[in-house]
């Protein structure tokens, strides 16, 4: 039963990466671009799957293939749901609420809000409480020093600025994910009993 469950995950982070990388190759009718994002709603997805370069590509699928076994209660289908809401939940935000950006792609963001959620719910298991608080304080600490000091050195790396508002965003949505989640489920344990 075991295997099945890291088969599984290993199938979703390997069709997840190849849809990426597909999308790669014609970034430019998938980034975040606001001209057209309402009427390319598709954008509001698939945005956050394309990168400014393979680099910048390689960084975001290594952060996202490492969280299903650092996590490992997590289920295939909550990370589904969270790869769902979060990209239009950040793609809605730029939209409406930062109108200066005009162009964004990557994943970093979405990630920011994966890690918060998971680490969110991984409250509620003793033995991992302690690893999902660090995990949580690492997330805070990033999003206080990058919206401090900025992100001179991943923008070196990936050869292009960081939008550290996708970071933040993607964590708040990923903290609503979360408190979502263990909303519903404490009220579905609750009606059980």
């Amino acid at each position: 039963m075991k295997d099945q469950i890291w088969i599984r995950k290993v199938i979703l982070i390997a069709v997840c990466i190849s849809i990426s990388a597909c999308l790669q190759v014609f970034s430019d009718h998938f980034i975040y671009w606001k001209p057209s994002l309402l009427d390319e709603f598709w954008r509001l997805w698939t945005a956050h799957w394309v990168h400014v370069g393979w680099m910048h590509f390689l960084l975001n699928m290594l952060a996202f293939a490492c969280l299903p076994f650092i996590f490992p209660h997590v289920l295939n289908r909550h990370l589904c749901a969270l790869l769902l809401i979060l990209p239009p939940f950040i793609s809605l935000i730029f939209y409406f609420y930062l109108p200066y950006i005009d162009a964004y792609a990557g994943l970093s963001g979405v990630l920011h809000g994966l890690y918060t959620a998971v680490s969110l719910v991984y409250l509620q298991y003793p033995k991992e409480r302690k690893f999902a608080i660090l995990v949580l304080v690492l997330v805070a600490a990033k999003l206080l020093w990058e919206n401090t000091f900025g992100q001179a050195g991943t923008a070196k790396l990936i050869g292009s600025p960081v939008l550290t508002e996708a970071h933040l965003i993607g964590a708040i949505g990923g903290v609503l994910s979360g408190l979502g989640y263990l909303s519903i489920n404490g009220k579905g344990r609750a009606q059980a009993s």
